[in-house]
């Protein structure tokens, strides 16, 4: 089996997961709306500008989590996916994962937002592995901090690569779809890398390495 490889935010969905969770607490009144919203959009314009300091973010991002328990958590996040995912979900993209499931690829969604957020949507969209940014846990609850290295930027293919070491894959034929130019060093290090309806650096990139440029919007 070769692997298929997917970035989650602006590229399978249409819509950053992670900026919407930080909207959503807003509008449930879990967070200082005034200051959370400030900083929320502060991030995401870091993130687009490629200037975003990961674990200055993470530390922003992950405290919430802490304040609630799991039970609590899960049922947000069950809201969260109704009034915030399904919207921005992407038919496109759903029928790219079920070609490539029809080639008998592995399908495996590597995304910088924390795994909390992420791994129910990777579940609706039926994906067979999720790498992501992984949110400490103690005692089942977690406290606000990040473990292990962050999956952004190089962090991205140390993560995989960490993957890679205890399932029987390798990165041979293998493709890896993204939006962000953030996401450089993994798309250099596989077979097809693809361009799904990029920003604008990753666009200019691609056009001059005559990578494939796709839209599933």
């Amino acid at each position: 089996m070769n692997l298929a490889i997917f970035d989650l935010d602006n590229t399978l969905i249409a819509g950053d997961s992670d900026y919407l969770w930080g909207q959503f607490l807003v509008e449930k009144s879990l967070v200082d709306a005034d200051v959370y919203e400030r900083e929320n959009q502060r991030f995401y314009d870091e993130y687009k500008a490629g200037t975003l300091d990961i674990l200055e973010f993470l530390e922003f991002s992950l405290e919430p989590l802490s304040q609630h328990s799991i039970t609590t958590l899960n049922a947000l996040h069950k809201e969260f996916m109704q009034t915030r995912i399904d919207s921005i979900w992407l038919p496109k993209a759903v029928d790219l994962l079920e070609k490539h499931r029809r080639n008998n690829d592995y399908l495996v969604i590597i995304t910088a937002t924390n795994h909390f957020v992420t791994a129910p949507i990777a579940e609706k969209l039926g994906v067979d592995d999720i790498i992501a940014t992984m949110p400490e846990k103690v005692n089942n609850r977690y406290t606000g901090k990040v473990s292990g290295i962050p999956c952004f930027q190089e962090g991205k293919v140390k993560r995989l690569n960490q993957w890679l070491k205890h399932n029987d894959f390798s990165l041979q034929n293998s493709h890896f779809y993204s939006d962000s130019y953030n996401d450089l060093p993994l798309l250099l290090e596989v077979t097809h890398p693809v361009a799904v309806d990029p920003d604008e650096k990753l666009e200019h990139y691609a056009n001059k390495n005559n990578w494939p440029i796709i839209s599933l919007r």
